[in-house]
């Protein structure tokens, strides 16, 4: 390697910040590299320390008695050149190693140079690469001490501490690389983590969205259903006697203040940012009565057959579901088929699950348009899944419509 066992070769070479690149490794050969203030104090360090060991070979030229001026000149002039190519190591680890290995052996003062470049090639490149390298500059270090003798240094003792100063460079070359890989890893696995928390957040706001657009649909379109069907009644029948008009008008009324304290109720859900079951309005299944007498004062005739376990409470959240489905079936029964007597069945207990049977007749005449959106039964089939349960509709063999729902009920 040319670097003797005497009193002046007992200095290490520095460290630099890890260049910036898409991997552990280092840059690729030939690719322009950027360097940082702490890069450049770096490379300046291990450019000092590269002349400062090299200098120290011309000690051992001196001592060679009857060495031409000639080579000494040129061992100075390669060494020189070895120490200014210090300031590649980054871009060309492998080639500046295997150069300055090289160099160093018939040239002492490209010693120094070459511990720095096995150094940058233990930081930037696989060890396969710096386990050749080492091993050549290691079998080359005789070759170096026979060529350059020393008087009173045992060659051995000179080979043993050659491979103690190339095993330390490339440790500490390998223990800098093992550091920047793990904190590239921290880095990487901590922009990961903070990916997946802006995600999850993101589809948490999403299912809030939704939640609360499905809690507007099953609490308006109920509400809004009712007016258009008594509005469109008063449009199609003006010689409606003035008791009917004034019923209808009331129903009217009331069907609109209902929506807009339902409407506001959910605008300040909205405004406080609380999407929690609590913060909206939630029925339960004891509700359900006045829903149902809400639908007969708008007209529909409507029969409850309710035959569930006696004594048993029925959870909020499978009631909720319960009374939703209801009023979706009751808000789309005055749409399609507005007069048409409505079934109601409810039935089940603690263990078997509750099951909803909500049918209607067909209508007896035809029915003025009503807009929709037609996600009132996609909803309703999302909210069943969602509890566990599941749902079905169609049309019923003798006319009408029919929505039949099983939803589990813990014992």
């Amino acid at each position: 390697m040319g670097i003797r066992a005497d009193r002046h070769h007992h200095a290490t070479p520095g460290s630099g910040r890890p260049v910036p690149a898409p991997g552990p490794a280092g840059p690729a050969d030939g690719r322009p590299v950027r360097r940082g203030p702490r890069d450049w104090l770096a490379d300046f360090t291990c450019f000092v320390l590269a002349v400062a060991i090299g200098l120290t070979g011309l000690d051992v030229l001196r001592d060679q008695p009857g060495l031409p001026a000639g080579v000494a000149v040129a061992d100075q002039v390669a060494g020189a050149l070895a120490c200014a190519a210090v300031w590649v190591r980054r871009r060309y680890p492998l080639g500046f190693a295997v150069a300055t290995a090289v160099v160093a052996v018939v040239a002492q003062t490209a010693g120094g140079a070459a511990v720095v470049a096995l150094f940058t090639l233990a930081v930037h490149r696989p060890f396969r690469q710096v386990a050749w390298v080492s091993a050549g500059s290691l079998a080359t270090a005789p070759l170096t001490f026979w060529l350059y003798p020393e008087p009173g240094l045992d060659q051995v003792a000179a080979v043993v501490f050659a491979a103690v100063l190339i095993a330390a460079t490339v440790g500490w070359g390998m223990y800098v690389r093992s550091r920047r890989q793990l904190l590239l890893s921290l880095r990487e696995r901590a922009r990961r983590a903070e990916a997946e928390a802006e995600l999850r957040a993101a589809q948490a706001q999403r299912l809030a969205r939704e939640a609360i657009a499905r809690e507007m649909h099953d609490v308006l379109a109920h509400r809004l259903t009712l007016l258009s069907v008594h509005a469109g009644a008063l449009e199609f029948r003006p010689d409606a006697p003035t008791a009917e008009i004034a019923r209808a008008a009331g129903v009217i009324r009331d069907s609109a203040h209902d929506a807009l304290q339902d409407l506001r109720a959910i605008i300040g859900v909205l405004r406080t940012g609380d999407d929690s079951d609590a913060a909206r309005p939630q029925p339960t299944l004891d509700a359900l009565t006045d829903l149902l007498d809400e639908a007969r004062e708008g007209g529909t005739p409507l029969t409850l057959d309710r035959r569930l376990a006696a004594g048993a409470d029925v959870p909020p959240a499978l009631g909720r579901t319960v009374y939703r489905v209801v009023q979706e079936c009751l808000t789309n029964a005055r749409k399609h088929a507005p007069g048409a007597p409505v079934t109601v069945t409810l039935t089940g207990g603690p263990g078997a699950g509750l099951s909803v049977d909500v049918a209607n007749a067909a209508p007896a005449g035809p029915v003025p348009p009503v807009p929709g959106s037609g996600q009132g039964l996609i909803g309703l089939t999302e909210r069943a899944t969602l509890a566990g349960g599941r749902l079905a509709h169609g049309p019923r063999p003798g006319g009408g419509f029919r929505v039949t729902a099983w939803l589990p009920w813990a014992p």
